[in-house]
């Protein structure tokens, strides 16, 4: 039996909430999106990729007479290709929306997305957003941010992280959803076990929480509460940022 639980918040800094989600239980689809740009843009093109996003999924699940606009990847599941296709449409609606509205020009978002399908997950994701899994105890990031420090950290080993954390380009973001007419959208599928944990997040939360403290968090808190208690201590902890957590737990029937 799936469960999930959603919270995001402004924050004490941020006057608006460029952070959106979306739990559905119905079809097993959970995602975050985190929005960048100018007048509100950011609200935007965050609503704009959950909503795309959800819309095809929900789509899909029902009917299997639909098209696939940007074709099928023989290597990914039907969810993989589900999920891959409603990203790049979600790309497609942000892009033509900010290329036709001039108050949403530049705008772009973040995505991560799963789709649970039993024992197994697709996931999904652009940008800096993350998921974690929470397996037997252990947590373990899931996703690699598409940022200018992830990629430094990976090509460059002299580069240590403390240098990196101080480097004025740290959170420069290589790859989000509506800044190109294409994205690069990245596709995985993972076992999720009975008794795993998966979170959902946006950078408000884990550039403040370390791993040890997402760990002890998620382990010990009940099913319903966790996503509000990580908010929680991402915004005790001096988050500067909108927060949000989504939390879905694989319980056993």
């Amino acid at each position: 039996m799936i469960h999930a639980h959603g919270v995001t918040e402004a924050g004490a800094v941020r006057k608006n909430n460029e952070d959106r989600f979306v739990v559905d239980e119905q079809v097993n689809l959970f995602a975050v999106a985190d929005g960048m740009g100018g007048h509100r843009a950011g609200e935007v093109a965050s609503l704009l990729a959950i909503e795309s996003i959800a819309a095809f999924i929900r789509r899909s699940a029902g009917d299997v007479d639909f098209t696939w606009p940007f074709g099928i990847d023989a290597a990914l599941s039907l969810d993989g290709n589900r999920l891959r296709t409603a990203v790049h449409l979600a790309n497609r609606r942000i892009f033509q929306a900010a290329e036709t509205t001039e108050d949403y020009n530049g705008m772009g978002t973040t995505i991560v997305g799963v789709l649970v399908n039993g024992a197994t997950i697709a996931v999904a994701h652009v940008g800096d957003s993350r998921l974690y899994l929470l397996s037997a105890g252990t947590l373990h990031q899931i996703t690699a941010d598409d940022s200018w420090a992830a990629t430094v950290l990976a090509h460059d080993p002299t580069m240590t992280p403390d240098q990196v954390a101080r480097h004025p380009m740290r959170n420069v973001l290589t790859n989000v959803l509506g800044a190109r007419e294409r994205v690069d959208v990245h596709i995985s599928e993972s076992p999720f076990a009975h008794g795993d944990k998966l979170l959902l997040s946006t950078d408000g939360l884990h550039a403040v929480l370390g791993v040890d403290a997402i760990q002890s968090i998620l382990s010990e808190s009940p099913q319903g509460t966790a996503a509000a208690k990580l908010v929680d201590a991402a915004l005790k902890g001096g988050s500067r940022d909108n927060v949000t957590a989504v939390v879905v737990s694989n319980d056993a029937d």
